[in-house]
């Protein structure tokens, strides 16, 4: 026994209903087992019915073993009302019906009725419901109408038409009030579906960008440090300090990366917690071309912004930052030049070199070019990347100034 009842529960066959009932199908060992409100229900309509029973003396049949039975059976069919809801609900109209036309009092027998229709319109069987109230009502009009006469108790006469529209306005009222439950119930079901859409949406967006900002970092520091690393081996026996210095860039442009790196990373931190340092602009675009100039890359830049919000800031710094680093990976050219222009509408960027290509894998992912687009993308703005008709390279992006705000 107390291996059944486990650490601090009731036994299993309270958990999951009858021995013979449950230990055949996982999805039944699951279900839900209504014991308590089926025990109360049942106990109430017993209880009931007998009251009724000394109410309606001489009127109607006395209630007997057979009775007692019946309203047995129809309290204890709610027990399987959350497995079989369609199965139920007919049981119970039945049950109810064959105790009606055994000419027993009325009484309280109809509630189990009204809980199995309920259970099955909240289950989704309303045809189910609906068809077994219907019968119910259909039945009893027989009964008392045209049955009466060979059914007991002997010398009955016609139920008033006035009562079988009460009970019309009964069942009708039972289900109208399960229909809307049942509506409720969806809506609620369908807000927490959508709250989880737009929260794993949220998180795909911040996964997406957490990944396109260490892309675009980490890009451009592995491809300096790769060129540098490359000059240092080349000079290393022949002209010490210059090797010397290259070790210094990739020094310093190391630890450049590791600070970057750990700002997009204080974004997974609790929320509510402000970011260690802001994020980077065109304002830094002074340091691109002081790391470019490490690498033996000349950038010359011509214009200027006008103050950008943050997120325009911040895609424009990494669209002319990824440009300059597939200058340094892939070109053989060693001036760049960067012109920024507005017209009061949208910030245009251009990036050009000389070219041509080296043909030189400087272990980029490939990524570069299509994470340019989603950043203009995001913000209604457009990339375009290409050959010039007389050779070398040039990305152009235009981007809004004034984003427009989701809704």
């Amino acid at each position: 026994m107390e291996r059944e009842r486990g650490r601090g529960g009731p036994p299993r066959w309270w958990r999951q209903g009858p021995p013979w009932a449950g230990d055949r199908d996982d999805e039944e060992r699951r279900a839900h087992w209504p014991w308590p409100s089926t025990l109360l229900v049942t106990a109430f309509v017993l209880l009931g019915s007998h009251f009724a029973a000394h109410q309606q003396h001489g009127d109607r049949v006395p209630l007997d073993t057979f009775a007692r039975v019946l309203l047995v059976v129809a309290g204890g069919l709610l027990l399987w009302r959350k497995r079989h809801p369609a199965a139920v609900a007919f049981g119970t109209a039945a049950a109810t019906l064959v105790y009606l036309g055994a000419g027993y009092p009325y009484g309280p027998v109809f509630l189990t009725v009204a809980v199995a229709c309920f259970s099955a319109i909240l289950s989704g069987h309303r045809w189910a419901a609906w068809a077994s109230v219907g019968l119910l009502w259909a039945g009893h009009v027989l009964i008392a109408h045209w049955l009466y006469r060979g059914l007991p108790p002997s010398g009955d006469t016609a139920a008033p038409w006035g009562q079988e529209l009460a009970v019309a306005a009964w069942v009708v009222a039972v289900a109208a009030v399960a229909e809307l439950a049942r509506a409720r119930r969806e809506q609620w079901a369908r807000e927490r579906a959508e709250r989880a859409r737009a929260a794993r949406r949220r998180a795909d967006e911040e996964r997406l960008r957490i990944a396109r900002e260490l892309h675009d970092v980490l890009a451009h520091s592995i491809s300096v440090i790769n060129v540098q690393a490359g000059v240092g081996l080349a000079l290393l026996d022949t002209d010490p300090e210059q090797a010397r210095q290259a070790l210094t860039t990739i020094k310093a442009q190391s630890k450049e990366a590791l600070g970057e790196v750990r700002q997009v990373l204080d974004t997974l931190r609790a929320p509510g917690d402000a970011p260690r340092a802001p994020a980077p602009g065109l304002d830094r675009l002074p340091e691109l071309v002081e790391q470019a100039s490490r690498t033996g890359l000349t950038v010359d830049v011509d214009g200027t912004a006008p103050p950008l919000a943050p997120g325009t800031d911040l895609a424009a710094f990494r669209i002319v930052q990824e440009a300059l680093t597939n200058v340094v990976r892939h070109s053989q050219s060693r001036r760049a030049r960067v012109r920024l222009g507005h017209d009061g509408r949208a910030l245009r960027l251009r990036i050009d070199d000389d070219g041509p290509a080296s043909g030189a894998d400087a272990g980029g992912s490939g990524n570069g070019l299509a994470g340019m687009r989603e950043r203009a993308a995001a913000l209604g703005g457009t990339i375009e990347a290409g050959p010039r008709p007389d050779g070398g390279w040039r990305v152009l992006a235009e981007l809004p100034l004034k984003v427009k705000e989701d809704r």
